[in-house]
């Protein structure tokens, strides 16, 4: 870390501040926890006896659950169904002091990812999903245009599930209004993802886009030709154990990974951009929050499932 690098705690209060808005595809995340002790006589699979379960947010309500963990206050649009896991999810929001609009869709299931976990390890999961009607996308959002302009940055978490069917127009209205607006990116079709401030793709997200490359200088050169593109201020590209890759006017800076047992990735991408976001919104330089966020990651991926990182674990 450079010697005039900003730590967490110098932006701290700043945090406290901030009101960030996060919109995308919630979702919520159950686990069952068993033990494996022999394989099925059905098939070749492994019988898990279940002992315990959990639920917690995920998706972009994992991406809300960071940012209020940080601090700041946070309020999430999304659309949800009118079912048990629905309001499993507002429940367990409320708890974890993040503020909801959440438009129930009656004919749309909420997105369920069940994980099923044996011995400290992902044997399965099961996706419950299907994408919300007109309606609903419209209702959220005529909230998101009355909303904004109570927010310092706005957060669109893309899981692909539909609920960002009109991020064009989200952009826009942000950029309008002077908010930075970050994407976390899902799928190949990234126009639709232009004029936004921050775009946060993983390696593989980002090679899907521009294909591979053989040396950072290459990596460098599709980076800033898609930032071009998509009239981006910044590009971050997220490489897991080979850290981070910033990309702006000013060039690349790469940021190392930080030194760490990795446990579980899950959610590591929603910490990363939740941090951003809070800290953008915060008006922390763009080079201490990428540090900061990086830390952040590293920190996550050392815990089990979706997870948060707290004030006192990023100094």
């Amino acid at each position: 870390m450079p010697a005039n690098a900003r730590r967490f705690s110098d932006f701290r209060d700043a945090v406290r501040r901030a009101r960030v808005l996060v919109v995308g595809d919630a979702m919520l995340d159950r686990y069952w926890f068993g033990e494996v002790e022999r394989i099925s006589p059905e098939a070749p699979v492994p019988v898990v006896k279940v002992a315990r379960s959990e639920e917690r947010p995920g998706g972009a309500a994992n991406v809300a659950r960071n940012a209020a963990a940080l601090g700041a206050q946070v309020t999430l649009i999304s659309i949800i169904g009118d079912d048990e896991p629905g309001h499993v999810l507002e429940r367990l929001l409320r708890g974890e002091s993040v503020h909801t609009s959440l438009h129930r869709d009656a004919a749309l299931p909420t997105t369920v990812k069940l994980r099923v976990i044996g011995r400290q390890q992902q044997l399965l999961r099961i996706d419950f999903e299907t994408a919300p009607s007109p309606h609903a996308l419209a209702a959220k959002l005529a909230d998101y245009e009355r909303s904004l302009a109570s927010f310092d940055v706005v957060v669109l978490s893309d899981y692909g599930k539909g609920g960002l069917s009109q991020i064009e127009r989200m952009i826009a209205l942000a950029r309008a209004t002077g908010k930075p607006v970050l994407v976390d990116p899902k799928g190949d079709a990234y126009l639709r993802y232009r004029g936004a401030t921050m775009l946060t793709p993983n390696r593989a997200e980002f090679r899907q886009v521009v294909g591979p490359w053989h040396n950072e200088a290459e990596l460098a050169e599709k980076a800033q030709t898609l930032r071009s593109e998509l009239a981006l201020n910044a590009l971050l590209v997220t490489r897991s154990e080979e850290g981070m890759s910033l990309y702006t006017d000013a060039g690349a800076q790469h940021i190392p990974a930080q030194a760490r047992e990795v446990f579980d990735v899950s959610g590591a991408g929603d910490t990363v951009i939740a941090t951003l976001g809070t800290l953008l919104g915060a008006r922390a330089d763009i080079g201490s929050a990428v540090r900061i966020a990086n830390k952040a990651a590293g920190i996550v991926v050392g815990k089990l499932g979706t997870a948060v990182v707290h004030p006192d674990e990023l100094g």
